[in-house]
């Protein structure tokens, strides 16, 4: 039996043990700064979703939304209510029906083809311009104040400023619509 090198051989496997040992402490190491790190971003993940157009970024967390997201759908939500006429009201009607809320789809429904049904009756338009959006993030409300226009049969009938008040919800991944009404200014 040689001694040096049963010597050697044992000292060059102590060595590559040492190296074993010090990556595997290395991977203990790392896995343990991920876990800390996922274990600190849970509750505060944050969704992003594309609304009907971006023209400021926003945020979405599991419940709420960004005041800039509130202000983006109140004013598309407005557009879709309030600037129609007898040929783009079916249309849009049926966008805005997407986004309203499931225990408020039928009333909203009714409403928007009561309005369908009487504007076509009349042959009137609606023309509205937002002039003011103040979202609220705690009650994820939206109120939008603008011009609304009126025509009968081409002819202006009324321009006057207005109000209204946007609620909205945000469950599951999805924004939804649960009232839009006229407030006083």
């Amino acid at each position: 039996m040689d001694y040096a090198k049963l010597s050697s051989d044992l000292k060059e496997m102590r060595r590559r043990n040492r190296g074993l040992g010090l990556a595997i402490g290395g991977l203990v190491a790392a896995l343990l700064t991920c876990l800390v790190i996922i274990l600190n971003l849970i509750g505060t993940e944050r969704t992003i979703v594309v609304p009907p157009s971006i023209d400021k970024t926003f945020w979405v967390t599991k419940d709420r939304v960004s005041r800039e997201y509130l202000e983006q759908m109140g004013s598309f939500v407005a557009w879709l209510i309030l600037d129609v006429t007898p040929a783009s009201i079916d249309w849009k009607k049926d966008i805005l029906l997407n986004y309203v809320a499931p225990d408020r789809y039928g009333a909203m429904k009714s409403r928007q083809e009561i309005e369908a049904e009487r504007l076509k009756r009349i042959n009137a338009s609606t023309f509205f311009l937002p002039q003011q959006l103040v979202a609220n993030e705690d009650n994820q409300t939206v109120v939008v104040r603008g011009r609304l226009r009126t025509q009968v049969n081409g002819q202006d009938t009324a321009t006057e400023t207005k109000a209204y008040l946007a609620e909205f919800q945000y469950v599951g991944g999805r924004m939804h619509l649960k009232a839009f009404k006229e407030i006083s200014q």
